[in-house]
């Protein structure tokens, strides 16, 4: 890992982190350009680190909150006070993020007939010869950007209607524990398939079960942020200390220069998508998902074709 491939994949992280357009679609398609190999797991994990920085720092409050009123819920349940019926807005955050992370184990399951588990497809889907799969992914991202979007507008000409004026813009504001299991499976399904944006299809199940889109968006974050820990802990602990047992050699400088890139770059990420969400120009990232997903797809079946790699001519790896 050289400084360059450090910084270009720092602000590749940063940005599609955050964006709607699939940050693990963007790795695969810049490292699938440049003929990048991902052989550096730590490297990978100190950019989840950075874009978990990102997240704090710009949700801080919020989740000093949460934090604060998981432990107050706790007490009250071993005390015998807490009672579903009367939690306010905050608990009802902190359960549903509960909830939703829940459908995250489906993704160590393991595949029958094989000795992968479910989480292991995105490795295999990241390769060369699936390249394919990439631009049918961000497609799909486009279209549930597209569907998120009218339902938007239909959830706000209904309020108009009935002349509804809610503080925050229209939609429920708290979360049910079926809003919650939809947001949790949509993210597991993202994590599998490289070019379906994380933020983007958790944001959209949220928009389709009703719920207010900038409170969609909050929660789609926060709920990311679980997940960012215990990935950059299960394969920290792999980078760090692997299966056979050799030392680990780290260049430490394109690292953290890496690491700090995508921390800068995904905390503006997060300001702008707020801000683009709250000011309905989400036809941004339908079209630009939607462009880039047909090209990688041109360009997958030309490669299928030909059983080499566009740009660097190197055979597809399967």
């Amino acid at each position: 890992m050289n400084l360059f491939e450090a910084i270009i994949q720092g602000i590749i992280q940063g940005l599609t982190e955050f964006l709607p357009v699939s940050s693990s679609g963007h790795l695969t398609i810049t490292q699938h350009i440049f003929g990048m190999e991902e052989d550096n797991l730590f490297f990978s994990v100190m950019l989840h680190i950075g874009t978990l920085a990102a997240v704090i720092g710009v949700y801080i409050k919020l989740i000093a909150g949460l934090l604060k009123e998981f432990g107050l819920m706790v007490k009250d349940i071993f005390t015998g006070k807490f009672k579903w019926s009367e939690m306010d807005g905050k608990r009802n955050m902190v359960m549903m993020i509960i909830i939703g992370l829940l459908p995250l184990f489906l993704l160590f399951l393991p595949i029958p007939g094989t000795d992968m588990k479910l989480k292991d497809l995105a490795d295999l889907f990241s390769k060369s010869g699936y390249f394919i799969v990439v631009g049918l992914a961000l497609m799909t991202t486009s279209v549930l950007l597209f569907l998120g979007d009218r339902k938007n507008q239909q959830t706000a000409r209904a309020y108009k209607k009935k002349g509804i004026k809610r503080p925050g813009g229209p939609g429920r504001k708290k979360y049910n524990v079926v809003d919650a299991v939809a947001v949790g499976l949509t993210q597991c399904v993202a994590a599998i398939f490289p070019g379906i944006s994380r933020s983007g299809s958790t944001l959209v199940a949220s928009e389709l079960r009703g719920i207010n889109k900038q409170r969609a968006l909050d929660y789609s974050f926060i709920l990311g942020t679980p997940a960012i820990v215990a990935a950059a802990i299960l394969e920290g602990k792999e980078a760090l200390f692997p299966d056979n047992g050799e030392a680990v050699k780290i260049d430490y400088f394109p690292v953290i220069i890496g690491m700090i890139i995508a921390a800068v770059v995904g905390f503006l990420a997060i300001k702008l998508f707020k801000w683009l969400l709250s000011t309905d120009r989400m036809y941004i990232f339908i079209l630009y998902t939607g462009i880039v997903g047909a090209l990688v797809f041109v360009i997958s079946i030309i490669e299928l074709i030909t059983g080499a790699n566009l740009f660097t001519g190197q055979p597809l790896i399967f």
